[in-house]
């Protein structure tokens, strides 16, 4: 393994090459005009790159509504490392700047530095670094604030809406729903001067709020897919009713307990209703929440703990994963041990809690692999697939987040004294 080339992070990015231009639009315009994109820009007029855009993400589509919402100008783009899988020449000459997902990686400050300030360009982040679960905005590093604040360059957020109704994470199928974004320039190259990174960061997290189910229920989008519910259960994992872990499943548009046989429907408009007794909750994201809290209680009474054998793939570069066979993955409030073997020897990787603030997770990885959770560190990315426990993958993500947010109030407690 330590002759595998790495991926180069320190090779600056370029401008997008010409010919690839008119492609980038033939792809993206179609789908946004079938959706009938709506753009509302606020703050923007007389605004020139260079500029940090700051994009919501949910769904593959996000990409095109960007090349829309920018048009005629063109981007610099953040692209995890499995983006440039099988097409790093493309994705470079694109503008790609390659990033491991949830790593502090300093090289990054340096690449989106000089895009803005030599290629003049804007500099497109998805900083969610993963499709939102259950259509919800996700955690976001507090590193933010500071890379801004370095930067010194104004900042837009591109706040998307539909895109998670028509294509949610945990099932891929389309589903007919009109699409619709806010682009606003929330911070301008003056304010940075006398704002604070808590300041930023506030600004940035109040402009990345948004409710899927809620912006569908307002504007009375309807969703008559015959499949609309089918992996709902990937996220939505414990039953509220009997409150067992990892025994819901779906089809259709149900989603239910295999356990205690609760059922319930998903109607239209994106509500749930119980098909017997009560409906613990109509609205999706207040299960998911519920799921958190569940989680948070268990971390607070000593109870928490995951432990299963995994199996591990290695992706130190764009050329494809390497299969390192079966390890084992600890998670307690130590943080994530994982005791795996190289192709030549054993080695441990160690996750402390405050290293990760959130946790990329995918659901049945590429159609085939399975559910997995990655764990990266500044060279190497590792896929770790549960070889023993079905459908945890969403409670190690509530996990991650509540303990990195447990020990950061313990450390500022410590402090305060």
């Amino acid at each position: 393994m330590a002759k595998i080339e790495k991926f180069d992070f320190d090779k600056n990015p370029v401008k997008e090459k010409f010919f690839l231009t008119p492609i980038a639009f033939l792809l993206s315009f179609p789908e946004v005009w079938k959706r009938k994109l709506k753009i509302k820009k606020t703050n923007m007029e007389g605004l020139k790159p260079p500029y940090i855009l700051l994009c919501t993400h949910q769904a593959f589509l996000d990409f095109k509504v960007t090349t829309a919402a920018i048009f005629p100008r063109r981007a610099n783009y953040i692209v995890a490392i499995d983006g440039f899988i099988g097409r790093e020449w493309l994705v470079r000459n694109a503008g790609g700047i390659g990033k491991r997902k949830f790593t502090n990686d300093i090289r990054l400050i340096k690449q989106v530095k000089y895009a803005c300030e030599e290629l003049k360009y804007i500099v497109a982040i998805y900083p969610e670094a993963r499709y939102s679960l259950i259509g919800t905005n996700a955690i976001l590093p507090d590193s933010l604030g500071k890379m801004v604040k370095i930067l010194k360059q104004p900042v837009v957020v591109l706040n998307m809406h539909g895109h998670y109704l028509s294509q949610p994470v945990w099932n891929l199928k389309q589903r007919k729903v009109n699409i619709a974004s806010d682009m606003t320039q929330i911070i301008t190259k003056e304010e940075l001067t006398s704002l604070s990174v808590p300041e930023i960061n506030e600004k940035i997290n109040k402009a990345f709020i948004y409710d899927e189910y809620q912006w569908q229920l307002d504007h009375q989008i309807k969703i008559t897919e015959s499949y609309r519910a089918e992996g709902l259960h990937k996220v939505l994992y414990q039953c509220p009713s009997c409150l067992t872990e990892s025994k819901m499943d779906s089809k259709g548009s149900e989603i239910f307990c295999k356990h205690c046989g609760k059922r319930y429907f998903m109607n239209e408009y994106g509500q749930l209703i119980a098909t017997d007794g009560i409906t613990e909750f109509s609205h999706i994201p207040d299960w998911y929440e519920w799921e958190r809290e569940q989680v948070k209680q268990e971390i607070l009474s000593g109870t928490y703990h995951f432990e299963d054998e995994v199996r591990i793939e290695s992706l130190p570069n764009a050329l494809g994963y390497i299969s390192l066979g079966v390890g084992k993955l600890t998670h307690s409030d130590k943080g994530f041990v994982l005791d795996g073997s190289t192709l030549e020897e054993p080695f441990v990787l160690e996750k402390s809690v405050l290293s990760l603030y959130g946790l990329h997770i995918e659901y049945n990885y590429l159609g085939t692999k399975g559910d997995c959770i990655d764990l990266s560190t500044l060279e190497d990315t590792y896929y770790l697939y549960p070889v023993h426990q079905e459908n945890v993958v969403t409670k190690l993500h509530f996990a991650v987040e509540e303990l990195y947010k447990i020990e950061k109030e313990h450390l500022k407690s410590k402090v305060s004294k």
